[in-house]
């Protein structure tokens, strides 16, 4: 069993002087401009800083009344510009204060001011909308606000934000969000970041989160329906309860009959936590929530600070476990540090993926190689038409793409070997904290812990659809 080792220790290894490497094609960042597998999501001409929704949702019929205020910059000359919403009904939209005109088709809010503003020109806009959300559209089924038996949930990856929320949806325009929910007050809701206040007059509650760090608009979700919270605390190997972990809160919200299972299925999330932390630097938010809803569903999904399972996901054994460390790296990987535009999105995938197997070699499970041999087995008997340095709309949740994403960063451990591999793991989440990332920029960045080049091995697995063998 490998372990990293401990950070701030004096033989930890540093950057090696390199010659600067070779980009491959794929690896290029993202220029500025329309996301290439979602041409019509977003709007690259301004950036958004801050979100301000408030909500007011009623679960019986469904019905959502909402407010949005954007605070943002426009990067060019903006006779117009466009948000992304779904077919809510408008009630009004200012700029600035003022009323702008609009029009609103296609799931496209197409705003033109009273005055048309300036490059650098720093701007606010508030729309009022009502409706019944539903989920977006996808080749992937509905992506969004999803209405439950009793609640709703929002699982947004990778354009299902502008099913509850008018947003500039694009993965590299990052803000902060404070999100206002009012729902009849049996229900719990929940938002990721911090909870401000919690009001309640007559029958309904109003529940005020701040995210304060900057998020992209597909992670920003709300949960509401019956849950009671379950604090998870890590435990001293001798019996006793150790303090949370890093004392980031780590919570569960759960139906009330599942709560023992849910205790007992997470009871090891603290001591991941834990060591991811030590793997990859510290938590980069200020809280972790993880939600059970009240329903089965295909997949967990993460959005920022929370992770969202269904009932189906309870239960124990690896397969569920691995699941719990797969989420909770997507905080690092896919959240803190996310990715410039969608072909990148193994970055995402291939990091949480190797967490999974990090988790295993620490845990007393199979080490990361044998998960690696494992995966590159599966991948052998597999058709091999996948590129995933670029794998294109169509394929880009293929599950062929988390098992080669594993396998690319256990390559570049091979590469660099143990001490510079981990410092470039943690060093990578460390400098890029909040930042937004491509492959070519991890390129760049592993190229400094290695005297070797490291082109050909990016080539070799993010370019060329052939499964390239596992040396070592």
């Amino acid at each position: 069993m490998t372990t990293p080792p401990p950070s701030g220790t004096a033989t930890r290894p540093g950057p090696q002087e390199a010659p600067a490497p070779v980009k491959p094609k794929h690896a290029q960042p993202a220029a500025p401009g329309p996301d290439p597998y979602f041409p019509n999501s977003g709007d690259h001409r301004y950036r958004v800083h801050r979100y301000e929704l408030a909500l007011d949702y009623r679960p019986g019929p469904n019905r959502l009344a909402a407010s949005a205020r954007l605070s943002a910059v426009a990067d060019a000359a903006l006779a117009e510009f466009a948000l992304d919403l779904a077919e809510f009904r408008i009630g009004r939209v200012l700029v600035d204060g003022k009323a702008a005109r609009y029009t609103h088709r296609g799931g496209k809010l197409r705003i033109r001011p009273a005055k048309a503003l300036p490059p650098g020109a720093a701007f606010t806009v508030e729309v009022h909308y009502t409706g019944n959300p539903r989920p977006v559209r996808s080749p992937w089924g509905g992506l969004g606000w999803e209405e439950l038996t009793e609640g709703a949930l929002v699982a947004s990856q990778p354009v299902g934000a502008p099913s509850w929320f008018p947003c500039n949806d694009r993965p590299a325009d990052k803000a902060t969000y404070q999100v206002a929910v009012t729902t009849p007050s049996p229900f719990t809701v929940l938002s990721g970041g911090r909870l401000l206040t919690r009001t309640t007059r007559a029958s309904s509650t109003t529940w005020v989160y701040e995210q304060s760090a900057p998020t992209s608009p597909y992670l920003v979700t709300v949960s509401i329906g019956h849950y009671r919270p379950v604090p998870l605390t890590a435990r001293a190997p001798q019996g006793g309860v150790l303090p949370q972990t890093g004392h980031v809160p780590q919570t569960g919200y759960v139906p009330q009959r599942l709560a023992e299972d849910f205790t007992r299925d997470f009871a090891r999330q603290p001591e991941m936590m834990a060591h991811f932390a030590e793997v990859f630097g510290p938590y980069p938010f200020g809280e972790y929530a993880v939600v059970v809803a009240d329903e089965e569903l295909d997949v967990p999904v993460e959005a920022q600070g929370v992770a969202t399972f269904g009932t189906n996901h309870l239960g124990g054994g690896w397969e569920r476990e691995r699941l719990i460390a797969h989420e909770l790296a997507h905080q690092w990987f896919g959240n803190s540090v996310s990715i410039a535009d969608w072909r990148h999105i193994w970055l995402n995938e291939g990091f949480a993926k190797y967490a999974e197997w990090l988790w295993s070699e620490h845990a007393g499970g199979p080490g990361a190689a044998v998960h690696a041999a494992a995966a590159h087995r599966l991948l052998a008997g597999l058709p091999q038409d996948l590129t995933i340095g670029d794998p294109g709309r169509r394929l880009m949740f293929d599950d062929r793409l988390y098992q080669r994403g594993g396998l690319v960063v256990h390559a570049l451990r091979q590469a660099l070997g143990e001490d510079p591999f981990f410092a470039m793991l943690r060093d990578w989440a460390g400098a890029n904290r909040h930042g937004v990332v491509s492959t070519g920029d991890l390129l760049t960045h592993a190229s400094r812990y290695t005297t070797a080049p490291l082109g050909p091995l990016f080539e070799a697995w993010l370019e060329r659809p052939e499964l390239p063998p596992l040396t070592g």
